[in-house]
């Protein structure tokens, strides 16, 4: 790996996670009490997860992230719509959302959907009074937030531009 590559990628993805965290809660800042912070964090977590060597790989990326994270979130809305928190109903949550992945064949997604629901459930958690169907929304838009912005980073970086789609 050439040391301009060793720089590009590091920064490509300090970048992408500062971009996304500042639009990230920036975003969830218009929805009062719903934790911008939260939503950055969310936002970066989603930018560094989706950023990768190439754009084939990045493109790949962000599809698990963005059905992971739908996935997810519906799930953990579901449940909290119908029961509180409870960290026993988070791990069955899970569970479900996994299996939810495997059904319908996408077993791959399973991971980023358990992540999702940790976090909806966890933030739900901090203010039982804000709505899980907002809460899971939130979390799933913001995720969408930072996988839009690693996508614009490895497709937009120089250094990159011209090379074609499955390389750096």
């Amino acid at each position: 790996m050439k040391s301009s590559e060793q720089l590009r990628i590091p920064a490509q993805i300090a970048v992408a996670a500062l971009v996304a965290y500042s639009l990230g809660f920036w975003f969830t800042s218009l929805f009062p009490g719903y934790l911008p912070k939260i939503g950055g964090l969310w936002s970066a977590i989603s930018a560094v997860v989706v950023t990768q060597v190439t754009r084939k790989d990045a493109a790949s990326s962000a599809s698990l992230r963005i059905l992971g994270s739908a996935i997810g979130a519906i799930t953990s809305a579901v449940y909290l719509t119908v029961l509180p928190f409870h960290p026993l109903g988070m791990a069955l949550a899970i569970f479900a959302t996994v299996m939810i992945c495997a059904a319908i064949n996408v077993p791959s997604h399973g991971r980023l959907a358990a992540i999702t629901v940790i976090v909806v459930m966890v933030t739900g958690s901090l203010d039982p009074a804000l709505s899980p169907g907002v809460n899971a929304l939130l979390r799933f838009l913001e995720s969408c937030i930072g996988t839009g912005v690693a996508l614009l980073a490895v497709w937009l970086w120089p250094g990159s531009r011209h090379q074609p789609l499955d390389e750096a």
